[in-house]
């Protein structure tokens, strides 16, 4: 199959964490939600979009998003639950295809080439499985189709929040020019302001450039760029391969003094890791035996 043939979704949950907790709390609906650490040491996990309008996002010092936003409500929240809930958005998913890339407990590549048939084209599928996470899950999500996974993914962060956006072969030239470089894969905060010192803002800008240029700038990387800044992408969609590993990490607000917090931290962790060990596909765990 040519990669233009395929039809591909990027499913992106709206401020996820976030929006589950307004959804189970009536009472943090339309306010500004913060979900993370409380500490001196905390970290913003996710940002309501009522508290992203102050400038707060997610990787955020909680210090500077409480700056930021003084009135913000924050939650520290429950990754078990949000795992739960991510759980029950797969399933949706795999009502429409069993060709899914998760990226994250929030977002996600679909293959639906092979269900056209069956459900109707790319937009009519991204359309249904919008409907069934808001009556079913009661949360809203950003999708994009297209003919490949980066610009799947560009239209579904271009139509958030809440937004379904189809960028057909025909539309490439309409859509990219015109973005700044970083919505580039592989250019990232830092090389992108490397880029603007050159006066280089836009794909357009990028474009100009010959191959020498982007080798010098890219390294290995500069084929890959050519082909994203043209809209090409070959990469398919596919099932992660099982963890190596399961770790469990914590920050947390002040120093551990004492031994005994010390283990009981740590048993705490052990617990947590071996109830996600249970779950996991690594080998020796309880689904390979």
């Amino acid at each position: 199959m040519r990669a233009q043939d395929r039809t591909i979704l990027h499913v992106d949950m709206d401020a996820f964490f976030a929006s589950v907790e307004q959804r189970d709390h009536p009472e943090l609906r339309g306010k500004p939600v913060l979900v993370g650490g409380t500490g001196d040491r905390g970290v913003v996990a996710a940002a309501s979009y009522e508290a992203r309008a102050y400038g707060c996002r997610s990787a955020m010092p909680m210090t500077l998003a409480r700056r930021l936003c003084p009135q913000a409500i924050i939650v520290k929240g429950s990754y078990s639950r949000y795992q739960a809930v991510s759980e029950q958005i797969c399933d949706i998913f795999r009502q429409f295809t069993d060709q899914i890339q998760p990226l994250s407990i929030d977002e996600a590549f679909l293959d639906v080439t092979g269900s056209l048939v069956l459900f109707g084209s790319g937009e009519k599928i991204a359309q249904e499985i919008r409907s069934r996470i808001r009556s079913q899950i009661r949360l809203t999500a950003s999708i994009g189709v297209a003919t490949n996974k980066f610009l799947a993914k560009l239209a579904s962060d271009l139509s958030k929040p809440d937004g379904l956006m189809v960028i057909h072969p025909e539309m490439v030239e309409k859509v990219l020019p015109s973005l700044a470089v970083d919505r580039i894969w592989g250019i990232g905060t830092k090389t992108a302001q490397r880029l603007y010192r050159l006066g280089i803002k836009t794909v357009h800008d990028l474009r100009k450039m010959d191959d020498n240029w982007l080798a010098a700038h890219f390294g290995s990387y500069s084929h890959r760029i050519r082909e994203l800044i043209y809209g090409i992408d070959h990469q398919p969609v596919h099932a992660p391969d099982p963890p190596k590993s399961i770790g469990q990490q914590q920050t947390f607000p002040e120093d551990l003094l004492t031994q005994q917090d010390i283990r009981n931290v740590l048993l705490e962790q052990a617990q947590s890791v071996g109830g996600r060990l249970r779950q996991s596909r690594l080998p020796g765990s309880v689904r390979d035996r």
